[in-house]
C-alpha cells in the first residue's frame, strides 16, 4: 500500500511502523506547509494523522477506506517541526472500525488528537 500512497510521499511522510491495527508515520512541517499564521495549516496535521489511520485499519489485509473522520487540535506545530502520528485500533467488529490517532512533536507536545471510522471494502491488500 506504501509503494502506491503518492500523497503521503509526496507530503515526505515516513512509514515508520505498522503491526495490528497500529501504525506510526513522521513528516516534517515545511516552509509550504505553513499558514498566514506562521504555523502547520491544520490541512496537513489531518493528512498526516489520517494517513497513519489508514494504515492501521489496512493493516489486517482488508482494504478499508475512512468513513468518518475529526481532529481536535491542541497545540501548534511549527515549521521544522518532525510530527509524528501514531494510529491504535479501538474497536472492529464486521466492516467498521474505530482508530485513535495521537499527533505529537519532536519533544513529545500533543498537537492533535483524531478519530476515524473506518469501512471495509473488497478485496485484500496481499493478493497477487
Amino acid at each position: 500500500m506504501w509503494a502506491d500512497d503518492r500523497a503521503s510521499q509526496g507530503l515526505g511522510m515516513v512509514l515508520e511502523d505498522v503491526g495490528p491495527g497500529t501504525a506510526t508515520i513522521a513528516m516534517t512541517v515545511t516552509q509550504s506547509m505553513v499558514n498566514g499564521h506562521g504555523i502547520a495549516h491544520g490541512g496537513f496535521v489531518f493528512a498526516l494523522a489520517d494517513s497513519a489511520f489508514a494504515f492501521a485499519c489496512n493493516s489486517h489485509d482488508q482494504r478499508c477506506v475512512g468513513q468518518q473522520a475529526s481532529i481536535t487540535y491542541l497545540a501548534p506545530a511549527m515549521q521544522g517541526d518532525r510530527l509524528t502520528a501514531r494510529a491504535g485500533e479501538r474497536a472492529r467488529q464486521g466492516r467498521s472500525g474505530l482508530y485513535d490517532v495521537t499527533v505529537t512533536d519532536q519533544q513529545g507536545r500533543v498537537i492533535a488528537e483524531f478519530r476515524g471510522q473506518s469501512r471495509s471494502i473488497k478485496g485484500r491488500l496481499l493478493e497477487g
